[in-house]
């Protein structure tokens, strides 16, 4: 009789053409980080290999590599608290600081997810202030909105039904800077459509491109990246211009708008005392 504690498990080791699948699976995961067991395996058979998903699925656990897809909502109502209507259906937006929009997203690190909020203006898809989280809470959208009001202060600020956008520090804090309250309808992201393409770009170029062990990493890249973004990045919606030249473009266009109606006034203005005052002169 052979005493237990006399007997060991010897793990089986990987066979050697398991590991160079382990390392095409790598190579591609790497590329396409977004991809799960599923595209990986379509991907490995367009290059030649023969194997069944399942396969694919289990020598991806072994490796540790998982899709990046997002584990929370980050948009979740509270039913008590109050919605607004949407204001900028068929707006016509014609100047920077008109409408911002505002949304939540997630960025993955080594140890777990990290929230990233930003405000976009509209007319120029400049980025007008941001912040990041560990936690989803009122209190990083708040950050990033006095990112923004530093600066410059909207007309709108649009944002779908999330309970951080319903809160009533949220909504009182607009109300105080008397910045009017859009909010999309429920369901609705396409109305939202101007943040949505912004986080499609910071995931294709920042964040699947590498990979970020700490907060603080994903926070130095992403200021990195917003700033390209803002500042030497063209965009091709703007005419190749940056958001930043569109956004000084669109501000100085609504400041020449807005003295017009002074100047015409003060044409008036002489015009009705020259009258009045028997003044005119005809040719």
């Amino acid at each position: 009789m052979v005493s237990r504690s006399r007997m060991y498990y010897r793990k089986k080791d990987i066979p050697e053409e398991d590991v160079s699948l382990m390392n095409e699976i790598r190579e591609v995961y790497t590329e396409y980080p977004f991809y799960g067991y599923r595209r990986i395996h379509a991907t490995l058979v367009q290059r030649g290999y023969m194997h069944n998903r399942k396969k694919t699925e289990r020598l991806m656990r072994i490796a540790g590599l998982q899709a990046i897809y997002p584990r929370k909502k980050t948009s979740i109502r509270n039913k008590n608290h109050s919605i607004f209507p949407y204001l900028i259906k068929n707006l016509e937006i014609e100047h920077s600081n008109q409408v911002w929009a505002i949304d939540i997203t997630y960025i993955r690190t080594t140890n777990g997810f990290v929230y990233l909020v930003c405000l976009i203006d509209v007319y120029s898809r400049k980025i007008m202030g941001w912040a990041m989280s560990v936690s989803l809470d009122t209190s990083v959208c708040l950050r990033a909105l006095q990112d923004g009001l530093r600066k410059h202060t909207p007309k709108i600020i649009n944002s779908d039904q999330g309970c951080q956008f319903t809160s009533q520090e949220w909504i009182n804090t607009l109300k105080q800077k008397g910045i009017l309250i859009s909010m999309d309808g429920k369901g609705r992201w396409a109305d939202n459509i101007y943040i949505e393409r912004f986080w499609r770009s910071v995931k294709y170029e920042a964040v699947y491109l590498q990979s970020f062990e700490t907060v603080k990493e994903a926070r130095v890249a992403l200021s990195d990246y917003i700033e390209f973004y803002n500042l030497r990045r063209p965009h091709q919606s703007l005419d190749y211009k940056t958001p930043d030249q569109k956004f000084e473009l669109g501000r100085m266009q609504n400041l020449t708008r807005s003295k017009q109606p002074a100047v015409d006034n003060l044409v008036n203005v002489e015009f009705q005392n020259a009258t009045n005052g028997g003044n005119m002169i005809f040719l």
